[in-house]
């Protein structure tokens, strides 16, 4: 069975528009990489929990603080490798440059070296337009920016 995640797709309206907090993977695999790498912070939702906790949660332990407020179901994704997404907006704020992820993970590096090394899971988070985060989005996230749009507009309907 693919794993389910959760995660949160926060918000904040500026004067050119919204835009939206992404985060950026860590590690050796991911540090040259930009457009198309970026996510929503998510994880894996543990049995005992909701999805809508396991998005706090999983924020919290991504950015450090643990967000409050209303969520709203933006559905679900699938992505490449058959992981299932449930996402969620929330409108907030937060200092991008202030983060603090609290958890690593263990890989080899460099492969074949038999050496275990911990990088954080995500190594920065950052603020970006609509049609920026759609670039900088892993392609099948890119979808939750045109439903985060259409829940916007029917707000202000």
């Amino acid at each position: 069975m693919a794993a389910r995640s959760a995660g949160i797709l926060m918000y904040r309206l500026a004067t050119a528009g919204a835009e939206v907090l992404l985060v950026h993977p860590g590690g050796p695999f991911w540090s040259r990489r930009d457009l198309g790498a970026w996510s929503i912070p998510k994880g894996e939702i543990d049995r005992d929990e909701t999805a809508e906790e396991a998005a706090r949660r999983e924020f919290g332990e991504e950015l450090g603080a643990t967000p409050a407020g209303p969520l709203v179901a933006l559905g679900s994704i699938r992505q490449r490798a058959g992981k299932s997404v449930a996402a969620f907006a929330l409108e907030g704020d937060m200092e991008a440059e202030r983060f603090f992820c609290a958890t690593e993970v263990e890989l080899e590096w460099p492969r074949g070296s038999g050496r275990i090394r911990r990088f954080p899971e995500i190594d920065r988070a950052a603020w970006f337009p609509l049609p920026e985060a759609r670039l900088r989005l892993l392609a099948a996230q890119a979808a939750l920016i045109d439903r985060l749009e259409a829940m916007l507009r029917d707000r202000d309907a």
